[in-house]
């Protein structure tokens, strides 16, 4: 079984728990130099000398030296694990992205999901790479360093053990608004990275329009508004550090005013029937404040957890529960091959209904012969490019089944019938890069001279010419709309597998010398393939061999 692609807000990876054990190893080794520095100094009243110390304080530099080195070590791996297991994490929440059906309409927002993949998700690693040590460091070291003051003073010990449960219990008080008050400030910071991101894809329309001045003032509100929850957030976090200084200096006076008022002798009771000595007494104080440094430190990463969680299930929330890609549920299975040739399409009682909404497709049946072309007609909104969606594999049918090339559309044969499916979009994306690149999208089948084949198929040949060695601008920037066109049709061509060929209103918005091009481009792209294509456009219809006409209620082939 492998894992799912899906982001579980409920596990997490954390650090491999040797990281952890050495900073722990690195806190404890603290009691026998807090020990020997006890010992040092008990030896020096008694009149010892310098001499008698010597070997005492070697051994106070060894522990020392040995506490930086597990400590530092300890530090480098749980920050390297950390990273590791942030890796993961955006893996499953980008495999998430990538499984999701194109046609979901509740997907989040590219600026959403680009500020949570790459922004947000950074306040995972000091989470994991600084509280959970702590984590462990605070279950280990108080624990022991109350054994070692209790053996010889069960006050100074239980001074110690009254005073350190009200630390925790006050700073999950404050934890609580901490944690929400960093999910507000992380869900507002990617709604402005969203909403910036969207405006200045618009931005040549935001001008046309006279808009800027608008914009700009909704941006200066979405960031003052960030910044009010950020120092909210903030002050949250300096009032669970003030809590923890007060409790921990009261613990630590509290012992010291016991210790010294022992030694002066006013206080003959609680070390056990006899009286501490200097080095005893030392020896407790230099550990009442290691016994608190754990829930010091608890304090300073406490805001860290609080934005971890926060990233958390912001990570989690790229996960919708929309429609998923066929074919994804298990990415390590093999694909199973489609058969070669062209492809004929058999559909059977096939329902489709977006959330919430009624069925654009209902108990719908439909039989495409291998090397036809059909030409599917309908109304806005009568279930055309859902339709195609569903023939592509791109969102999975409630009812129903699809089979392409006598292969049904399942999670089992999706991925491979896929690759033998071309797909042109009304909108074809163009990414930040070479025109070679957008041609191949990372095809290994498309060598360079099929891609420059493709090119010169589509008429694309003057923009390269046009930008040689230049990238193209992100979603098409620089791209006249009959360019952007070309270049979904020089995907098709590039594609020699593909036997059946879905187009979506390929001459939508054309003039019409650009629409006879692409209408001859597809009869040419078409010959020895299945064509299935959605128009309004009856030039391009009445080169089809069949007609499809759909209708809102009830559907209808008409011939």
């Amino acid at each position: 079984m492998t894992e799912s692609t899906s982001v579980d807000p409920d596990r997490l990876p954390s650090p491999v728990s040797m990281a952890a054990t050495a900073q722990a190893m690195a806190a404890l080794l603290w009691l026998p130099q807090a020990a020997l520095l006890a010992w040092a100094v008990q030896r020096l009243a008694d009149g010892g000398g310098l001499h008698g110390v010597l070997a005492l304080a070697g051994g106070v530099a060894a522990v020392g030296l040995l506490r930086a080195a597990f400590d530092a070590w300890g530090v480098r791996r749980a920050f390297e694990d950390a990273r590791q297991a942030l890796g993961t994490l955006r893996r499953a929440a980008t495999a998430a992205l990538a499984g999701g059906s194109p046609v979901d309409r509740d997907r989040p927002a590219s600026g959403l999901a680009a500020s949570v993949l790459a922004e947000q998700a950074e306040a995972i690693v000091p989470w994991l790479a600084r509280f959970q040590p702590v984590r462990l460091r605070l279950m280990v070291v108080p624990v022991a360093i109350a054994l070692a003051v209790g053996a010889l003073s069960w006050v100074a010990a239980a001074i110690l053990v009254v005073a350190a449960p009200l630390i925790p219990l006050f700073m999950a008080l404050v934890g609580r608004r901490a944690q929400a008050a960093s999910e507000a400030q992380l869900a507002r910071q990617g709604d402005m990275n969203a909403f910036l991101l969207d405006r200045l894809r618009g931005l040549s329309t935001l001008r046309a329009l006279g808009a800027v001045d608008h914009t700009a003032l909704r941006l200066r509100a979405s960031a003052q508004d960030l910044h009010r929850r950020t120092m909210a957030v903030l002050r949250i976090a300096f009032l669970s550090s003030a809590v923890l200084e007060l409790f921990a200096a009261l613990g630590v006076a509290m012992v010291a005013v016991y210790v010294g008022f022992h030694l002066l002798g006013h206080l003959q009771f609680g070390s056990w029937g006899r009286t501490l000595s200097l080095g005893q007494g030392l020896f407790i104080l230099l550990l009442a404040p290691a016994f608190f440094e754990p829930l010091r430190e608890l304090s300073a990463v406490w805001h860290d957890r609080a934005a971890g969680e926060a990233a958390r299930k912001a990570l989690a929330s790229l996960d919708g529960a929309g429609p998923r890609l066929p074919g994804q549920s298990d990415p390590a299975l093999p694909a199973e091959p489609a058969p070669a040739g062209a492809l004929g399409v058999r559909v059977r009682g096939l329902r489709f209904a977006p959330a919430g909404e009624r069925p654009v497709l209902d108990a719908f049946d439909l039989d495409v012969r291998p090397g036809e072309r059909l030409a599917i007609l309908a109304p806005s909104g009568g279930g055309k490019t859902t339709l195609l969606s569903l023939l592509a594999g791109l969102v999975a049918p409630q009812a129903g089944q699809v089979f392409i090339g006598g292969v049904p559309m399942d999670e089992a044969h999706a991925p491979g019938l896929r690759r033998r499916i071309g797909w042109m979009g009304q909108r074809a994306h163009v990414f930040a890069g070479s025109l070679d690149a957008n041609v191949d999208l990372g095809r290994p089948v498309a060598d360079a001279q099929a891609v420059a084949r493709a090119i010169d198929f589509a008429g694309l040949a003057d923009v390269a010419a046009g930008r040689p060695g230049q990238s193209l601008g992100e979603a098409g920037v620089g791209l006249s709309g009959g360019e952007a066109v070309r270049l979904a049709l020089a995907r098709l061509a590039v594609n020699d597998e593909a036997g059946l060929l879905l187009a979506d209103e390929p001459t939508a918005h054309l003039d019409a010398e650009t629409a006879d091009r692409v209408i001859n481009a597809l009869l040419a792209l078409s010959r020895g393939r299945t064509l299935v294509l959605a128009t309004h456009d009856p030039r391009l219809a009445a080169c089809m061999d069949r007609v499809l006409r759909l209708e809102l209620t009830p559907l209808r082939e008409a011939a």
